[in-house]
């Protein structure tokens, strides 16, 4: 396992948005060649690691930052902009984190949040192929005599596996609950694949993860059935990181735009000026744009800051109403980063698709990422929840 014990321990928000900020920039001017490389990573996410950014959840009481729902969106956000693939990276580290915050023990919260301040990192192994639908989880953990498991079973979309100190199973016990296994990705029997082969988000190592009779430890299983048992916000957050990524992913192709046709787009000859910036049709496509983008921004932010409110007072309505909030900004972003992306090429003029310059990155991650789950389904759910005053489901998903 890495040695990140000098991790840096951040502060508080405004510590943890600087330090965001500070690397997404720096994330950015390597983000289009690791793209077209493939090259995966590895020195970015260390970079994360050793800032601590990916600690900023862990609990005030286990010495973290605990930073709000807020705070957290726009750190995603932020690496968005910069990279599509890096910011997907940590998505389910965080989910994972929230479970340990949920559902762990003492114990379990003692020894894995001092994991997580020490710089370790967590993966996913969720999600299988093959299966009826995606919660048809078959992996399984079979009890052993001793108390321990046994773990076995195939992960697909496995992001954040390859990086990962830790990974997280999804899995079923033999009374059919979901449990999640925290596994040392060198454990005797795990095999991690990179096999993803994306058009886009081409680096986050979205692979496969073989699990063969793996030994697991009672005290490295969680009963994540139990996380929806009662109003939650597993759901929630998990998909207001995934918003906030689909907006960063279009304030970033919009800056490119305005940057390109700044700087390398010539006028259109029957609009009459001497260059594309003063184009007025181009001005009102980039107009319309970018209320697009704020409008997720804006969203992104509403969603955040219910979901902090419901975690300051959580019952069946906060709960709801987190969301609900957050299933609207996903449905904006995704469609937001999508057409942002796509319009780039529309503005900036052919130059702009010649593959070297690579700036097809932007809508290839935007339209891979917006695959993740449904917007359709969110929109129904808010329909159901305007008309009927019915509650989301808890499924994780929403």
């Amino acid at each position: 396992m890495t040695d990140r014990t000098t991790a840096h321990v951040i502060a508080d928000d405004a510590e943890a948005l600087a330090l965001a900020a500070a690397l997404a920039d720096e994330f950015r001017a390597g983000a289009s060649a690791r793209d077209t490389e493939r090259r995966l990573p590895r020195a970015e996410l260390d970079r994360l690691s050793g800032a601590g950014l990916l600690a900023v959840t862990v609990p005030a009481e286990h010495g973290g930052a605990d930073v709000s729902a807020e705070t957290l969106a726009e750190i995603f956000r932020l690496l968005g902009s910069a990279d599509g693939s890096l910011a997907q990276i940590p998505q389910s580290h965080f989910a994972y984190v929230n479970v340990i915050r949920r559902q762990g023990t003492p114990d379990q919260q003692k020894f894995f949040f001092a994991e997580l301040l020490a710089g370790r990192r967590f993966g996913n192994a969720q999600s299988e192929a093959g299966t009826q639908h995606v919660q048809d989880i078959r992996t399984r953990l079979t009890l052993q005599p001793d108390g321990s498991y046994r773990l076995t079973g195939v992960k697909h979309y496995s992001t954040g596996a390859l990086f990962a100190d830790w990974i997280p199973v999804l899995a079923r016990t033999e009374d059919d609950n979901l449990h999640v296994a925290y596994v040392p990705s060198d454990a005797e029997g795990v095999t991690v694949v990179d096999d993803w082969d994306g058009m886009g988000q081409r680096t986050t190592a979205s692979g496969t993860v073989r699990l063969e009779e793996v030994a697991v430890p009672a005290d490295r299983v969680l009963p994540h059935h139990l996380t929806f048992e009662g109003p939650q916000l597993h759901g929630a957050v998990a998909q207001l990181l995934h918003a906030a990524i689909d907006a960063g992913i279009a304030g970033g192709a919009l800056a490119e735009a305005a940057e390109f046709v700044r700087t390398k787009s010539r006028p259109w000859f029957e609009s009459g000026v001497e260059t594309a910036a003063e184009d007025p049709l181009l001005i009102q496509r980039f107009g319309e744009l970018a209320i697009q983008v704020r409008a997720s921004e804006a969203l992104l932010v509403q969603a955040a800051r219910a979901v902090d409110a419901a975690r300051a007072d959580l019952d069946d309505d906060s709960a709801a109403e987190a969301s609900i909030a957050v299933a609207a900004a996903k449905v904006v972003a995704a469609q937001t980063a999508v057409e942002v992306a796509g319009a780039l090429f529309e503005v900036s003029g052919t130059r702009s698709a010649l593959n070297s310059l690579n700036l097809h990155r932007h809508w290839r991650d935007a339209r891979t990422h917006t695959l993740h789950d449904p917007a359709r389904w969110k929109i129904q759910h808010i329909g159901r929840h305007v008309l009927n005053g019915t509650r989301p489901p808890r499924h994780g998903l929403l």
